[in-house]
């Protein structure tokens, strides 16, 4: 629960915070702990705290969990405490309600004396990644955990710095698609059927691409309203299953996996993701299998997540994980070379290195496959515009110009 309280600090200062606890009196306790004297204490009852009763947990963007490990590495490699950097860190997120009371309820947690893994894992206030509080953990047993955050700071931004590249390339092309869309069905819907009024009044035959524009127009000036409610329905539950069916889900991303080009590319950037958090924990120390169920968990691709899931499976039994990963039953045949790599580097007691350029190489060869795409589309979506646009005039032009022939 979520309790907002209002006092005077050891200083004298009037404060007013909120603060995670159990029950009225943990919170009054733990507000007595921080050195406050409370004049009121009460459950949170406002818009803000009804999100959290119904869902509970908070997601923590990846920017901002990217900049706290950074902050919190600087600070430690400073020879300042955890205590003390998370005291500092939290004085840059006085505008963010969410993060501000999420590290709030962290520093709580540590003043009752837990290590910093204990109270990521005791807050209620956000959900954190499995791999992340796992990399903690370990890096708290074998005091690198200044060294671990800075790694997971560089791998949660590149992370969120691809996600903004995808976004951003894609931006023009949709924008673009979705106008084309738009003028084409205006034209159809509201153009066509007004000159059509024209040429019933001619007594000859219309070219064929006319008759074909008339009767799209025809089609969709009569069932626009039909139209605009099948797309809505179909995109409401297409977005249902995908979220409550596993099977429907499965089946998507197994079929994305299919697609020339955009399949390669989904393929890829799982399999860089997967190299670069495992490469990660192998260098924290983490049991090679752990490492394998942790990273194969933060895929987003429910086939390749099996895969490596069923894979860890039989590295338990004493497979390799290229051996496990070269089977034929899976269902799909992952990337040839990235199972050649994994080979050579348990040839070598190389994992953690061979991992790590196998995550750079893949990312630079999206990338570089995203730019050639966007290079191609654009032209494509200029010539498609261009051309529907042109055939629809085109094909409304043609019987006046076979009259003044005629």
């Amino acid at each position: 629960m979520i309790f907002k309280y209002k006092g005077v600090d050891s200083l004298g200062k009037k404060v007013s915070d909120k603060i995670e606890a159990g029950s009225l009196s943990e919170a009054k306790s733990k507000i007595r702990a921080k050195k406050i004297i409370y004049e009121s204490v009460n459950e949170e009852t406002s818009t803000f705290n009804k999100e959290f009763i119904l869902n509970r947990k908070y997601k923590i963007s990846t920017k901002d969990l990217a900049s706290l490990s950074r902050e919190l590495s600087m600070y430690i490699r400073s020879g300042i405490t955890i205590v003390s950097a998370l005291k500092i860190v939290q004085t840059h997120y006085e505008k963010n309600k969410k993060m501000k009371l999420f590290l709030n309820t962290v520093s709580t947690h540590l003043n009752e004396g837990k290590n910093f893994y204990t109270a990521l894992e005791s807050q209620n206030v956000a959900v954190l990644p499995e791999f992340f509080k796992k990399s903690i953990e370990v890096s708290e047993n074998g005091s690198i955990l200044d060294e671990v955050l800075m790694e997971l700071s560089r791998f949660l931004k590149e992370q969120d710095k691809i996600i903004k590249d995808i976004k951003g390339a894609f931006a023009y092309p949709t924008f673009m698609i979705v106008v084309s869309l738009v003028m084409i069905v205006f034209m159809l819907t509201f153009v066509v059927p007004q000159i059509t009024g024209i040429f019933e009044s001619m007594d000859q035959e219309l070219p064929t691409p006319t008759k074909v524009v008339i009767a799209m127009g025809d089609f969709f000036s009569t069932n626009f309203v039909t139209i605009l409610w099948l797309i809505f329905i179909f995109i409401a539950t297409f977005a249902f299953f995908l979220k409550k069916s596993y099977k429907f889900k499965y089946f998507i991303h197994y079929f994305i996996l299919k697609l020339p080009f955009f399949g390669d590319i989904t393929e890829k950037n799982e399999l860089a993701r997967f190299s670069y958090i495992a490469s990660l924990l192998t260098r924290s120390s983490v049991s090679f299998v752990e490492t394998i169920n942790l990273s194969a968990n933060i895929l987003d691709n429910l086939v390749i997540k099996k895969i490596f899931l069923l894979a860890a499976k039989n590295v338990v039994e004493g497979k390799l994980l290229s051996d496990a990963l070269n089977n034929k039953n899976l269902g799909i045949d992952l990337d040839y070379a990235f199972i050649q790599s994994i080979a050579l580097a348990e040839e070598t007691s190389q994992v953690t290195n061979v991992l790590s350029n196998i995550a750079e190489l893949y990312f630079e060869e999206n990338r570089d496959k995203i730019n050639i795409l966007l290079t191609l589309l654009e032209p494509a979506l200029m010539l498609f515009v261009g051309g529907s646009i042109g055939f629809i005039v085109a094909a409304m032009l043609l019987p006046i110009f076979s009259m003044s022939i005629g």
